[in-house]
């Protein structure tokens, strides 16, 4: 009897040493377009036993690093039906112990699924800036960072039960998606917040809420015909993430050995005059030292990534991606990243940050598009961010003394580049976000400015942006204070707080002039299909005043922006093209009806919106 028990207390020790400690993913699908999957298996030297698997699942390959702790394991599941599988670790031909696995049914028509597009406005929150709907889960045990107000860069306890908490604000003031910065899990000791350095992506941050709270998130927003979508990051994960401290490889990330910074120089990925020691370190370098710069030329790492990425969507039925530095990935890999999700998902949709300043070289990461051509290039990336009409929204609206360069012809000279896009209705158009100046600031806390800005966004091709705050006129200079500055508490978001901006009784006077103009302008854009994909007609500014229009079949809208100070006449003979036959059109801020003939009055630094009909 001795020897059984000694026997047992052996085996059952032996066992506990020898588990599996993580599986990634953790779980998969049956019916996938993409029938091989790679699962990533982590273990005190797991990598000194035979694995083998159950079920008749066909094992593709399996591969051992020079790091013992990792085994990645290959399967095809094509034509695989049974809901779990076994994966076996043998020793000398003996099971020593085994792991199951699950695969679930997906969701009828999951593969159909329709992204994010033109007949979207997209909302922009900082999840731990939004509101804070559960102050129980502001710090966690776990985790380095505990929840401090006092702290601009601290973490100030807004979680997703906060946002399904204002789902109604967002939904009411005209919103029909919603992109929050991300929510997975990041122990950095100081300025997690911002959560891009990312410690575990398959975990929701505790500080946030949890996984089920993220499906339920997404949930609640299809209940109301909303779309989310999750800020991806391909590029780097944080320092403490647990792979970064126990590397599957030593090119897991990129190493010269150890840390080198970006140069943030992205015109390397294309330039034919290139050095080579330039390109590798805008492509390699780390963003900043705390993040570790992912290598997506190594096989292992990218098919992590795309299981990781799709894996996401299918679990909490996501409805786009916004990818964060899209530009610094090695463009190969980040091609096949993008390529293999819009595989699965054929009417998916992702915006790459692409952060420059020229539209060439911007629409050269758009999908098949003629720039990237001449280079034999295709990102597959849907929708790229407009940067260069943000640069023009925050100059042009503080330049009454237009000249040949400056004023309104800047927004003329932006579009007048579109034929550089493969796809202009499929960009996403802004004029400030998390990682910009408060555009409020930029404008002074002048209201008109913001009206004529938020127009040109709203009736514009591509698809609105908002960033949150904006519409109440939040303010905030990060040259000066920090990122904190732009990236505020929303006022009612947390219990104590003195104002709630949510309710229109509890704005200000000033709040609700912002808040009003903007609900107006993003709800008429939601019903008329006009602003969506209708033709974008422009004229050559002169005297500082913009005239567009967007037009289809059935409808025609002319925007007009004064840029002035002062009111004008505007004669519209020379706009006959766009007016046509109509002799009449509805001023669709105020409600009243315009006649079309002769001169139009213009009020001082103001936009007009006018249905024709």
């Amino acid at each position: 009897m001795k020897k059984i028990i000694v026997f047992l207390v052996l085996f059952i020790s032996f066992s506990a040493f020898s588990q599996v400690e993580k599986v990634e993913p953790p779980f998969w699908w049956k019916d996938m377009q993409q029938s091989s999957l790679q699962i990533m298996l982590y273990g005190k030297d797991i990598a000194k036993y035979d694995v083998s698997v159950s079920d008749n699942i066909v094992i593709e390959g399996i591969t051992k690093t020079e790091n013992p702790n990792y085994i990645f394991l290959n399967v095809d599941l094509t034509g695989v039906h049974t809901s779990n599988f076994k994966i076996n670790f043998s020793n000398k031909g003996k099971v020593a112990f085994s792991q199951n696995y699950e695969l679930k049914s997906r969701r009828a028509n999951s593969a159909l699924r329709k992204g994010f597009d033109s007949s979207d406005v997209m909302y922009l929150i900082m999840p731990d800036r939004f509101a804070n709907g559960n102050s129980e889960n502001d710090s966690n045990s776990t985790l380095q960072e505990k929840a401090d107000r006092s702290i601009a860069g601290g973490r100030h306890g807004g979680d997703i039960q906060g946002i399904i908490d204002h789902l109604d604000y967002i939904e009411d003031l005209g919103a029909t998606a919603l992109w929050s910065t991300p929510l997975l899990e990041d122990n950095d000791k100081t300025y997690s917040y911002h959560t891009y350095a990312q410690s575990d992506v398959y975990k929701i941050d505790p500080r946030y809420g949890s996984n089920e709270d993220y499906k339920r998130l997404a949930a609640e927003m299809h209940k109301k015909d909303m779309k989310l979508i999750m800020d991806y990051v391909t590029n780097h994960w944080g320092a403490e993430h647990w792979m970064i401290k126990d590397l599957p490889t030593y090119d897991w990330i990129h190493q010269f050995p150890g840390y080198a910074n970006s140069n943030y120089r992205m015109t390397t990925q294309y330039d034919t005059n290139k050095s080579d020691i330039d390109w590798k370190y805008c492509v390699d370098g780390w963003f900043v030292s705390s993040m570790p710069d992912l290598n997506q030329s190594n096989p292992l790492v990218l098919k992590y990534l795309t299981q990781n990425a799709i894996w996401w969507i299918e679990y909490a039925d996501l409805d786009g991606f916004r990818v964060d530095t899209y530009s610094y990935n090695d463009k190969d890999g980040i091609s096949k990243w993008t390529k293999a999700i819009m595989d699965e998902y054929p009417n998916f949709n992702i915006v790459g940050e692409v952060w420059m300043h020229d539209q060439a070289q911007i629409s050269y990461w758009q999908k098949d598009s003629p720039i990237g051509a001449i280079q034999s290039y295709n990102s597959y990336l849907p929708s790229v961010m407009d940067f260069t009409l943000h640069d023009a929204i925050t100059a042009m609206f503080n330049e009454e003394d237009a000249s040949w360069d400056r004023g309104m012809i800047k927004a003329y000279e932006n579009f007048v580049n579109d034929f550089l896009y493969a796809d202009i209705d499929n960009i996403l158009v802004f004029a400030g976000n998390h990682d910009t100046n408060r555009i409020n600031e930029i404008y002074d806390g002048d209201v008109n400015k913001y009206k004529l800005a938020t127009t040109l966004v709203a009736t514009t091709r591509g698809i609105p942006q908002l960033y949150y705050g904006d519409e109440i006129g939040m303010r905030g200079n990060k040259d000066k204070f920090g990122d904190g500055a732009i990236r505020q508490d929303f006022p009612g978001g947390w219990n104590n707080d003195e104002q709630s901006a949510f309710t229109e009784e509890g704005r200000t006077d000033f709040q609700n002039e912002y808040h009003s103009f903007t609900k107006k302008i993003l709800n008429y854009r939601k019903e008329n299909e006009v602003l969506h994909k209708g033709k974008l007609l422009q004229y050559l500014p002169e005297d500082n005043i913009y005239v567009y229009f967007r037009r289809n079949e059935s409808s025609t809208v002319m925007v007009i922006l004064n840029n002035n100070p002062e009111e004008k006449d505007l004669e519209l003979t020379r706009f006959s093209q766009g007016i046509g036959s109509f002799k009449a059109a509805k001023n669709i801020i105020t409600g009243s009806e315009i006649n079309l003939d002769g001169k139009l009055k213009l009020e001082a630094k103001s936009p007009l919106i006018l249905e024709l009909n």
